[in-house]
C-alpha cells in the first residue's frame, strides 16, 4: 500500500521544482507551490491535491486555435511541456507514451488525448511540431505552439517550470523545462497523477487502461 509521508511530500516538491535543460545535466529551482502531500508508485506520484487543467488557447499542428480545457474536457489527457530540439528527455517521453498508446484498442485511443506544449515556440512552428510528433510520438498526438508567457503561466499552474530558450556556454540554444507528464482524469478534468522521467512504456501501458476510466493507478 502507498503511504502519505513527509518524505514523499518533500520528494514531490523537489521533483516538481527541478528544471533541466535537455542534455545539459543542469538544474535550477523555481519558486512555485506544489501539493503538500502525495503518494508514490514506482513510476508516478498521486497527488492528494490535484491540479486544475490550465485555461490556455494555442495553435495546433494544423494551424488552428486549440482551447486546451475545452478540447480535452471529459477526456483522459496526458500533458507534457518540452521542445522538439531536445536531444533526449522529450523524444523519450513521447516515444514511451506512443508505445503504450499503440497497445490500446481503437476505442480507447479515440478517448485519450496526448498534448505536447512547446516551450520553444519561436522554432517549434506548427509544421515542425507536427513532423516531430509523427516521428517521436504518434500522428494522433496534439502539438501546441504559441505565446511563451501564456504557456509558462499554464505550466506553473500545474507545478511545471519552463524558461525561455537561451544559449548555453557552447552557443547552443536550449530550453529549460520540467520533465513531468501530467495525467488528467476524464471525471473532473484534474491532474491526479504525475509521471516522472523514469516512467517507461510498460508503466504507461499498465496505467493507461485505469486512467482512461478515471481511476488512480496502483503499484
Amino acid at each position: 500500500m502507498r503511504k502519505t509521508t513527509a518524505i514523499a511530500a518533500a520528494l514531490t516538491a523537489t521533483a516538481a521544482l527541478t528544471l533541466s535543460a535537455c542534455g545539459e545535466g543542469k538544474s535550477k529551482d523555481e519558486p512555485f507551490a506544489v501539493s503538500t502531500s502525495a503518494r508514490h508508485h514506482p513510476a508516478a506520484t498521486v497527488l492528494d491535491t490535484p491540479f486544475n487543467k490550465p485555461e490556455l488557447t494555442l495553435t495546433d499542428t494544423h494551424g488552428k486555435k486549440y482551447d486546451l480545457a475545452k478540447e480535452t474536457k471529459g477526456h483522459p489527457t496526458l500533458v507534457y511541456f518540452g521542445y522538439t530540439n531536445c536531444p533526449d528527455v522529450c523524444p523519450l517521453a513521447m516515444s514511451n507514451i506512443a508505445l503504450a498508446y499503440k497497445k490500446l484498442s481503437p476505442s480507447q485511443q479515440e478517448k485519450l488525448r496526448v498534448v505536447f506544449l512547446t516551450s520553444d515556440p519561436e522554432r517549434d512552428t506548427p509544421k515542425r511540431l507536427g513532423a516531430w510528433l509523427r516521428g517521436a510520438g504518434d500522428p494522433d498526438f496534439v502539438g501546441l505552439s504559441g505565446d511563451f508567457k501564456a504557456t509558462q503561466a499554464a505550466a506553473r499552474s500545474v507545478g511545471v517550470g519552463i524558461q525561455a530558450p537561451e544559449k548555453d556556454e557552447h552557443g547552443k540554444i536550449v530550453s529549460t523545462h520540467g520533465k513531468s507528464v501530467l495525467a488528467f482524469s476524464p471525471k473532473d478534468d484534474k491532474a491526479h497523477v504525475i509521471y516522472g522521467e523514469e516512467a517507461t512504456a510498460d508503466d504507461y501501458a499498465k496505467d493507461l487502461p485505469k486512467l482512461l476510466k478515471g481511476e488512480i493507478p496502483s503499484p
